[in-house]
Formats: C-alpha cells, structure tokens, sequence
C-alpha cells in the first residue's frame, strides 16, 4: 500500500508533536508531512502540499477546526479528516460527522484509541481503492477492531448512535473497570444516561461487569470486552 500523507492542524505544540510520536509510532503506510498550527497556515498548505489524511483540531488560534472543514469540503480537496478534539458536545460531533469526518477522537485519549482510527482508515482505504464495487460486509467490516454493531436497526429505543460509540471509545481507551460516575463525569453526561448506555452494552454481551464491595453500597464497575 502506498503511503498515507498525514498533515497535523493542531494549536498546541506540544500536543501536535504527541500525535505525530503516535503516528511515527504506528509507522507504515503513515507519513506525517506537515503540522500547522492555525487554520490559515493550514490553507496556506492544502495549496502546496496536500495530504491524503488531516488529523484536525476544533480549537484553533484566529481561527475554527469545523470552519476549516466546510472550507474543506466547499473546495471539494480530496482528503480524509479525523477530528481531534476536547468538545464533547453532540451538536459538534453530528457536524463533523455530516462534514465527512471519519472518526471523531476526545481528548484526553490514548495511543491504543488512537491507533485504532487509524487502522479503521488504512483498512478502509484499502476497501475502497482496490474494489471496484463495494458491498455493505466491506464496509462494515471496518468496525471489526471493536467488534460492536453499529448498525442503526440493532439499536433499541432510546439508545443513539453517537452516544453509544462516545462511550464504548472510552471504556476501549480505559481497559481498566470504571464506575458509572468515573465514566459519566469523563464525558460530561449524566449518571442515569451513562448508566442506561452502560446497561445496554451488558445485555449485549460487549462489556462485563463486577462488584466492587466499600463502605455502603457496592459499586458496579463496567469494563469492555
């Protein structure tokens, strides 16, 4: 497989240089040509040397990660972005989604989820550009890494799409058992949502849970599989 040209657009130095170490660090097919740390160094680059991938930040220095992205699309450049971000929103989440994103990482996140995006990408690529006609088990297949359905239609009443990937990111970020109140203050929801989420993911057979037995009640701590 030919090369994956990775260009970062990210305003903190620090944290860009974090995310190409993972990059580097997962290696092949992966290159990091470039970092930018605003949106108009960013378009400045798109012009000269455009990259098959953009690891995208939403907090931008003068400037907007999602405004980019429209900027993106309206120019019709052909690249893949996955966004990088500290919203945790839904409203964000659904734009990027609808702006093409392909993965969508909330900071603080590890290399583990980080690798993962990028190895869903790799495996879709390769989907994409070596079959002529693509059927749904070719797509579906890039979800494979977590062995989840994300299938709407399997989803019962109640329980969304978004929400439902937001969580099982984190516990797979998290391999260590986490209690509803740790999960649901990480990613800013309430307790009663995160714990219809976490219940939901149990009856599925994806995540297990164990007492924890202290002072008062024992706590359930939830883990992936």
């Amino acid at each position: 497989m030919k090369k994956i040209r990775v260009l970062i657009i990210e305003d903190d130095p620090m944290v860009a240089e974090f995310n190409k170490s993972y990059v580097e660090q997962i290696g092949h097919p992966f290159k990091v040509v470039g970092t930018c740390f605003t949106e108009a160094q960013a378009l400045e680059t798109l012009k000269t040397n455009m990259p098959d991938l953009i690891l995208l930040d939403v907090f931008l220095p003068n400037g907007n990660g999602m405004h980019l992205l429209k900027t993106i699309r309206d120019n019709n450049f052909l690249l893949d972005v996955i966004l990088i971000t500290a919203a945790k929103d839904s409203v964000t989440v659904q734009e990027a989604l609808r702006y093409g994103a392909v993965d969508f990482l909330i900071k603080p996140f590890g290399f583990k989820r980080f690798k993962q995006a990028l190895l869903n990408y790799v495996h879709l690529k390769k989907v994409i550009d070596t079959e002529q006609e693509i059927n749904q088990a070719d797509l579906d297949s890039r979800f494979d890494f977590l062995e989840i359905d994300y299938t709407t239609s399997s989803l019962p009443k109640g329980v969304h799409l978004l929400t439902l990937k937001l969580i099982t990111d984190y516990l797979y970020d998290h391999p260590n058992p986490k209690s509803c109140h740790e999960i649901a203050a990480d990613l800013s929801m309430s307790r009663i949502t995160a714990w219809k989420y976490l219940e939901h993911l149990v009856k599925q057979g994806q995540v297990t849970v164990s007492l924890e037995y202290k002072v008062g009640r024992p706590t359930k701590l939830y883990k992936l599989k």
